[in-house]
């Protein structure tokens, strides 16, 4: 697959949500709604009931929550592209990424920096994408730590066609390393949202993976 810029949403307020929605909606194709319960990651952001996104964009949520199956009827009803869940959730993660397949919405499964590979590696067969996360769980501005790219070759052993994603300190300076490791979709939120000029700053990750 094509590399895809995913702008990240992170908000604490309906306000900022919106702010940061409409900021990228102009030139996203593809967007990452973080959602924290202020357990598994804090502070809170904005919840369920709050998210929205235009119809026009594909929307990831990445959940960081503690106890997914909890909120599997909302997050349906949502109708996302993908939800993704953190392996260190507390969750059957088979069955969520059933249920998820049963409404045609894809799942996706997040790992944090400490977790290995062969910790996941009896399910990840369920999941479409495995996303790895080098951030600050719940904040933006996190560092990618590019040693992590070796649990995406771990990964590709046995699942070749799986989508990686990568959450977590993206920018111009590492987007074509990340991209030459082998991530498909890159969640940014800093670098775009904290730009003087978000579009600008979307432009030129897209023009270094070109």
């Amino acid at each position: 697959m094509n590399p895809v810029v995913s702008p990240s949403i992170l908000a604490t307020t309906d306000k900022d949500y919106a702010t940061q929605m409409h900021r990228v909606a102009e030139f996203a194709q593809r967007v990452q709604i973080d959602l924290m319960d202020g357990e598994f990651a804090s502070p809170a952001s904005v919840g369920l009931s709050s998210v929205w996104w235009p119809t026009i964009l594909k929307a990831d949520i990445h959940l960081m929550y503690q106890n997914p199956m909890d909120h599997l009827k909302e997050l349906i009803k949502l109708r996302p592209h993908m939800v993704i869940v953190h392996a260190e959730a507390h969750v059957h993660h088979m069955h969520f990424a059933a249920e998820l397949h049963k409404e045609e919405i894809l799942a996706g499964l997040a790992i944090l920096p400490e977790t290995p590979i062969e910790n996941i590696e009896q399910i990840l067969h369920s999941f479409d994408q495995l996303m790895i996360f080098s951030g600050n769980l719940g904040h933006f501005g996190g560092e990618a730590d590019l040693g992590l790219l070796k649990k995406v070759r771990q990964a590709k052993v046995h699942h070749a066609d799986i989508e990686i994603g990568w959450d977590g300190g993206v920018n111009d300076q590492n987007i074509k390393q990340l991209a030459d490791g082998g991530v498909d979709v890159f969640g940014v939120g800093g670098f775009i949202q904290k730009a003087d000029d978000s579009k600008k700053a979307y432009e030129e990750l897209e023009k270094i993976l070109d």
